[in-house]
């Protein structure tokens, strides 16, 4: 008796510790949340949601790269003070002797260009003026301009491979794609924040029953001992009663692990320190409703990111076949150059009564013995394309079999919910008869610790049923981009993320 008392003395001052030191750090700061305020903080300030913005932004500002390519650009090009002494070796025109001429001059260059790239044809235009200066110090000394005032220069790959046509294709696709990965690791956030929700709720209610249910089985160990001295029940139950009283104090330290464990988790997620303590509000079921598999599906193929990553794969692996092919056999290139021009001892002089420029070249290359080095590359590319098809059907079979197996879930556990609440009002109230039945003396202690069990499991299935039914919701959001709830399209306004 006296070794229960002192042990019994010992858990309230340690239960009443605990809640001390619950009240301290609620002075500091509290927090009363429910899942869908834990989402908004989620969404709105976790260091999960500043990555998903920043590679949202890493794939804008490579969109707007890719556009940049094809608006007119404006260039200035210098080489200042190029200074060059050497032998140069020169060769008589009459006599045919070579001799060494010291070659002593410094060059300076200047140029401004309007540069075009033509995403049509895979060519370039650019219309310059440019100014040069040399100043010959030897053999003789003299100074010398030449200017080109205007000039516009085109070059033109004939059937070469064309990099702006597949710009054009991909980079738009993929910037969509960059779109969608960011609404779906938004609501990945969703996802993550429920089961962190929920696990620190279960740790929660595990802590207050492993409380409430140490202080009755020290009111049951109490009356069990007065019964036992009057006879009416073995020394073999109150021993079973005292096992479940040291049971109860190791569930409740464990519990305090559990819970601290789980509540560092969430607030380190949403991006609280531990100053800041969160009390979680029981969310209540969610609504009714049974999805259709096709519909999911279609909304899923039409907005997640999935089917457009498929389809970039495939651009990428045709792109490197054309590729392949283009750079087998004949080759061929245009360069043109059309303005005026003149030289001048004085930069005055260099831009009076310009003379004109014409320069029209066509350049070829075709490979006439490479091993078959071209054909072997075109057949590379080709089995590619072909492992990136496969690849591809193989993906979208799996991931229908995801989706089918998502809706099945969710829709099999809005019963499990209304069942596991059920089970637990049942279980609470059972519970409740047993326990007065063993205050009259009518039941075992058996009896009393089977219904403490099954009310504790039945509160610990509803939980993770209920957990199960948002986590199953918002994966369903996720990969359909839809939310089945407020039968609204999941979308955001791109501007606002890029002005911020």
């Amino acid at each position: 008796m006296v070794r229960i008392a002192f042990f019994t003395l010992l858990s309230v001052i340690s239960i009443t510790g605990f809640s001390q030191t619950q009240n301290v750090q609620s002075n500091e700061h509290r927090l009363r949340m429910t899942l869908d305020e834990a989402i908004a903080t989620a969404r709105e300030q976790s260091p999960t949601a500043m990555i998903a913005k920043y590679n949202f932004l890493a794939g804008y500002w490579r969109y707007r790269t890719f556009k940049a390519k094809f608006l007119p650009s404006l260039n200035l090009n210098a080489t200042l003070g190029s200074y060059n002494r050497y032998l140069a070796k020169l060769q008589d025109a009459e006599t045919g002797k070579y001799n060494y001429v010291d070659n002593n001059n410094m060059s300076n260059s200047l140029s401004l260009s309007v540069d075009q790239n033509i995403g049509l044809t895979g060519g370039t235009i650019s219309l310059t003026s440019s100014l040069n200066r040399l100043d010959q110090f030897a053999p003789n000394d003299n100074l010398t301009y030449n200017s080109t005032p205007i000039s516009i220069v085109f070059k033109q790959p004939i059937n070469g491979y064309n990099t702006f046509r597949w710009e054009k294709i991909i980079q738009p696709k993929e910037y969509e794609r960059v779109q969608r990965e960011y609404l779906e690791s938004m609501e990945s956030i969703n996802v993550e924040t429920s089961r962190l929700f929920f696990s620190v709720l279960s740790a929660q209610k595990s802590l207050e029953m492993a409380e409430k249910n140490f202080a009755a089985t020290q009111l049951s160990v109490s009356i069990a001992e007065k019964r036992y001295e009057i006879g009416s029940i073995t020394n073999n139950e109150l021993l079973q009663l005292k096992m479940s009283l040291y049971n109860a104090q190791l569930d409740i330290n464990d519990g305090k692990m559990t819970f601290e464990s789980e509540m560092l988790k969430l607030r380190s997620y949403l991006g609280y320190n531990e100053s800041v303590t969160i009390e979680l509000v029981m969310p209540g079921m969610g609504p009714e409703m049974q999805l259709d598999y096709m519909d999911v599906l279609n909304r899923a193929l039409k907005n997640s990111s999935e089917n457009l990553r498929n389809e970039l794969d495939m651009l990428s692996a045709r792109q490197e076949v054309a590729e392949a092919k283009s750079n087998t056999g004949l080759n061929a290139s245009i360069f043109a150059q059309l303005g005026v021009n003149q030289k001048g001892e004085k930069i005055a002089e260099s831009y009076r009564n310009p003379m004109d420029q014409e320069i029209v070249g066509l350049s070829l290359s075709l490979p006439i013995l490479d091993w078959g080095l071209g054909r072997g590359k075109i057949k590379l590319a080709k089995s590619r394309e072909e492992i990136a098809k496969t690849q591809i059907e193989q993906k979208e079979s799996k991931y229908r079999q995801e989706i089918l197996i998502q809706v099945m879930q969710f829709n099999n556990q809005n019963m499990q919910c209304s069942i596991s609440a059920r089970n637990d009002s049942i279980a609470k109230l059972r519970y409740d008869i047993t326990m007065e039945r063993f205050k009259n003396g009518s039941i075992t202690v058996t009896d009393l610790n089977t219904a403490q069990s099954e009310k504790d499991a039945a509160v610990k299935r509803y939980i993770s049923d209920l957990s199960n039914y948002w986590e199953y919701f918002y994966s369903i959001r996720k990969v359909s981009l839809y939310d089945y709830i407020t039968k609204k399209e999941i979308t955001t306004d791109f501007n606002l993320l890029t002005e911020n």
